[in-house]
């Protein structure tokens, strides 16, 4: 595979319009989103990144970019969510309602939205491939791609299978890079080994990269102090090969001039830098936490809690020492289930647990800072 289209002409900071600025009624702050849209695209910046689940976020930015600059001046990706095809909402809905949302005719991007063997085995069974093609035909989307979560031997086949790939966005950062459960540098290079350009999401692994107060940051301040804790996660990826966008999702006006000033002087790690990167993840793993192994011996809960899910937000709350978007994520965890206020006390998850964890403590916990 090779690349079809001039990755250099597209700005190497991706803006995700995931975790946009909001109002104290939850609405977007158009205002503010306005100002850093301006300042990304006067910047170089080019590329953005939205998802028809992404609740108003295409809306948004079909009135914050879309209305208000030139189309040329910029590339829209978008998702087609696979799992939600049914016979109500056949796959032809969904590009419609994106476009119509964004108020344009055409993106640049398209991507299955969140691949692994389970969907890419739908997507086969539903003939979406062949539509995604026909799209392309037609100009209706420039550029065939997807989104991935899934493991190095899933990607391996879905590439040997699906040619016409022409981007991917796997989820990359330092902490996942060797993690067994994630594996992000055997995912990178099955990707370079393909040879398809690669946009780089959750560099800052949804903001927990870039806290203050983090173990990480005082082995950055002390070896830089005048840069940001962010910047040592957006360069680590930006360096690597095959990629031609980081992906951030920036969430104030703050964060994108802090992002544009790491990208407007982007250099390479050095090796002394990328001995600091390593101490960094050593910090984090040092961290002590609820050693729950996600077996899930506990998901019948009586008030439907899921319990595993919360334990492991909750872990991340002990090693990154932040909320940031955590709350979002107990939000969409306990969107359908109980959420951990409603814990009774029963003890029956206690009493199945293998790792006799003190569950009950934990989701009161979890409670004291999310319900």
């Amino acid at each position: 595979m090779s690349s079809t289209f001039d990755t250099s002409k597209i700005g190497k900071l991706g803006f995700g319009y995931m975790r946009l600025p909001r109002n104290e009624n939850g609405e977007a702050d158009i205002e503010q989103i306005n100002k850093m849209v301006d300042t990304f695209l006067e910047s170089g910046g080019t590329y953005f990144d939205t998802a028809y689940v992404y609740g108003d976020s295409e809306e948004v930015m079909g009135k914050t970019l879309v209305k208000r600059h030139a189309r040329e001046k910029y590339q829209i990706a978008t998702k087609l969510p696979v799992g939600m095809i049914n016979k109500d909402r056949p796959k032809e809905h969904f590009i419609e309602e994106s476009l119509r949302r964004l108020g344009t005719d055409y993106v640049d991007f398209y991507l299955l939205h969140g691949i692994n063997a389970g969907s890419s085995k739908q997507a086969e069974e539903l003939g979406v491939w062949d539509y995604l093609k026909e799209l392309k035909e037609k100009g209706t989307i420039r550029h065939i791609a997807f989104s991935f979560h899934g493991n190095p031997e899933d990607l391996n086949e879905i590439l040997e299978k699906h040619p016409e790939t022409e981007m991917i966005m796997p989820q990359l950062n330092y902490d996942d890079w060797d993690k067994p459960k994630t594996n992000a540098r055997r995912i990178h290079e099955i990707i370079t080994k393909f040879n398809v350009p690669i946009v780089a999401m959750e560099p800052l692994l949804g903001g927990k990269l870039a806290s203050t107060d983090s173990p990480i940051a005082k082995i950055f301040k002390a070896a830089n102090p005048d840069v940001s804790v962010a910047s040592w996660a957006l360069r680590f990826i930006a360096q690597q090969k095959g990629i031609f966008v980081t992906l951030s999702g920036m969430s104030n006006f703050e964060q994108i001039i802090d992002n544009i000033k790491t990208f407007a002087d982007l250099k390479p790690l050095s090796e002394s830098e990328m001995g600091l990167i390593d101490d960094a993840v050593k910090a984090l793993r040092a961290v002590p936490r609820v050693e729950c192994t996600s077996c899930n011996y506990c998901k019948d809960c009586p008030e439907n809690i899921p319990i595993a899910n919360l334990i492991n937000l909750y872990n991340d709350h002990l090693i990154h020492k932040t909320t940031t978007n955590l709350a979002g994520s107990y939000g969409w965890m306990t969107s359908n289930k109980g959420k951990a206020k409603a814990c009774t006390s029963c003890g029956a998850c206690e009493k199945i647990c293998p790792q006799n964890l003190e569950i009950i403590d934990t989701m009161q916990k979890v409670s004291k800072l999310f319900d």
